[in-house]
């Protein structure tokens, strides 16, 4: 989710994942993961990617490819450079594609078909049509709270949409550029999904004068804006309102050193909106035979299991099993909004040209 993960993630979360992605990689530097019949398999995603060495490992012995993990920034980025090199990618798979960028990517030709072995056995709700792309794991963009802020200052925080406008919490949200940030722009379009065409310029008028600040992506606000993170903290940071992933709470309680008794951040269940991420064999991929193998593994319960904690992102394969932490301190949203992918595809370029205009000029 950003998050993932988020966080990158969170789909996938950068609060953890961006030292082990280094680490839980590994490269064959005599092959190259260019050369025809290449044991080098080489992906290409956002920052948030991470998996446990011993899972990766795992892969690595079976199938006998060595895997290579190029990091392009927030998701949005990561998208926008691989379409651009679509011609002569830097990879042979790409992971973090979300529902909110999607048709841009396929659009553009980014993938090449490919169903992964396993497909069957992904959860109803998270399959896609046609074959381009792989449904790998879903999360829930939400605004986090504070909560010790909230606390001392003797407010309530906030729960929905409505609340981010009320005079009460003015200057207190932090929120990623909707232009080049996956969770900013889940951000948007959990709003559009809210109002409506005709309500989101007004709700975003309104939230803009309320203060709310934008920063480039999901890094910068949560790990220096956002007063309740742990990088927050150590920044002294003043923003006790954050987009990011309800997925984070587990997070700061899970690498607190020592661990709270509850989480110290919150989520505002009502505004959430649910996002999937999605991973596909790249157009004009060198190494096509490693990628599929590779698209596989993201299917097996091995890896479905370690993403949670890894990437802070639930699972979307049947059966696979979620940590005791993410029910206790991270429970997906109840009733998230959602969009259907055709509505983004149709929309997303014009609402991010007229948020752009609205919100940073």
């Amino acid at each position: 989710m950003n998050n993932k993960k988020l966080f990158a993630a969170v789909v996938g979360l950068g609060l953890v994942t961006l030292s082990a992605c280094g680490s839980s990689s590994s490269s064959d530097s005599s092959s190259g993961s260019g050369s025809t019949g290449s044991k080098t398999v080489t992906l290409v995603s956002h920052d948030s990617w991470a998996v446990s060495k011993g899972v990766l490992a795992d892969f690595e012995k079976k199938s006998g490819y060595k895997v290579k993990v190029l990091e392009d920034g927030d998701a949005g980025q990561a998208v926008n450079k691989a379409i651009l090199t679509k011609d002569n990618p830097q990879g042979d798979v790409f992971f973090g594609v979300d529902n909110t960028l999607l048709s841009r990517a396929l659009d553009n030709g980014l993938f090449q078909p490919y169903e992964a072995k396993g497909a069957g056995t992904i959860k109803a709700g998270y399959r896609v049509d046609g074959d381009k792309v792989t449904p790998i794991d879903t999360g829930d963009i939400c605004v986090n709270y504070d909560k010790a802020w909230f606390s001392e200052h003797k407010l309530q925080p906030p729960t929905s949409y409505d609340d981010l406008v009320k005079p009460a919490y003015k200057n207190l949200l932090v929120t990623e550029n909707a232009s080049t940030s996956s969770p900013g722009l889940g951000f948007l379009l959990g709003s559009a999904a809210k109002y409506g065409d005709e309500g989101w310029q007004g709700y975003w008028k309104k939230l803009k004068a309320n203060g709310v600040k934008v920063v480039d992506g999901w890094e910068q606000a949560y790990n220096e804006e956002f007063s309740g993170s742990a990088g927050g903290k150590k920044a002294k940071a003043d923003r006790p309102l954050v987009v990011s992933y309800a997925s984070s709470p587990p997070a700061e309680v899970i690498y607190a050193d020592p661990k709270p008794a509850t989480a110290p951040t919150g989520v505002a269940d009502g505004t959430c909106f649910r996002q999937i991420e999605y991973a596909g064999l790249l157009s004009n991929a060198k190494n096509t035979k490693g990628g599929k193998a590779f698209l596989d593994f993201l299917l097996t319960k091995e890896f479905q299991q370690d993403m949670p904690l890894n990437m802070f992102v639930y699972p979307v394969v049947q059966g696979a099993q979620v940590p005791a932490e993410f029910t206790k301190y991270g429970p997906q949203a109840k009733d998230p909004e959602t969009m259907d992918p055709a509505r983004i595809a149709e929309h997303r370029d014009d609402w991010v040209k007229s948020w752009t205009s609205l919100v940073l000029r």
